[in-house]
């Protein structure tokens, strides 16, 4: 197994974590069509606004190989994106429907589909230096944290200690050189249906952070 770049932000090829590069393996097996590969951040290079999700959906982003896409989850976050003038349109099916972020970019905690969802925490660890050498790379002004792993996966990138920024929905943290750590809870079908999160409470803290930003740039 050859080291990943300890610097880099992103690498495709990477089978560090041996539990998700075996379950990789088997879903191209089963499922040729899909993108099925460590998935790549979505939008600019460098943008104010840094969204970090949990990981790729199975049937969302690991099938279609953009974040957020393909599923549920996507449909709410980008129609919320583009309300606020960082998404040039809603669209949340397909990778070549021609969607660009405004000064926004959407990484995960970690970059392959895990089991039921669900990374260990030896996964999130070793994959939490391309998180790292993202947000130094980015220089984001505000980070959306997308549930609690990804709260504490920017955490631990950042060399802070969780118990001094806890999780909580809604909530701002400030954080070393001016960059702020927002929270919400994930915009998965699962919180969406038994009403932990409703569209109204994710559009406020969407809103919060345009607010925060100043008004949507031309």
């Amino acid at each position: 197994m050859r080291p990943a770049d300890p610097a880099a932000v992103f690498d495709p090829a990477c089978v560090r974590c041996e539990r998700l590069a075996r379950l990789l393996r088997e879903v191209r097996r089963k499922h040729p069509e899909y993108y099925a590969h460590p998935v790549p951040p979505f939008g600019p290079a460098r943008a104010r606004f840094l969204i970090v999700g949990l990981a790729p959906g199975m049937h969302g982003a690991n099938r279609t190989g953009r974040p957020f896409t393909g599923d549920f989850a996507g449909r709410l976050l980008y129609s919320t994106l583009h309300r606020h003038g960082f998404a040039s349109h809603e669209g949340s099916a397909d990778p070549a429907d021609g969607l660009r972020l405004i000064d926004c970019r959407i990484t995960n905690a970690v970059k392959c589909v895990p089991p039921d969802n669900k990374p260990v925490p030896a996964e999130i660890r070793q994959c939490n230096g391309y998180l790292q050498a993202e947000l130094a790379r980015v220089r984001p002004s505000v980070v959306l944290a997308l549930g609690r792993v990804a709260h504490q996966a920017v955490l631990i990138a950042l060399g802070r200690r969780l118990t001094e920024h806890p999780f909580a929905h809604g909530a701002w943290h400030e954080l070393p050189g001016g960059m702020r750590l927002a929270d919400s809870y994930h915009c998965s079908r699962y919180n969406t249906q038994t009403g932990r999160l409703t569209e109204a409470m994710f559009d406020r803290v969407i809103g919060g952070i345009r607010a925060f930003l100043g008004g949507a740039p031309a």
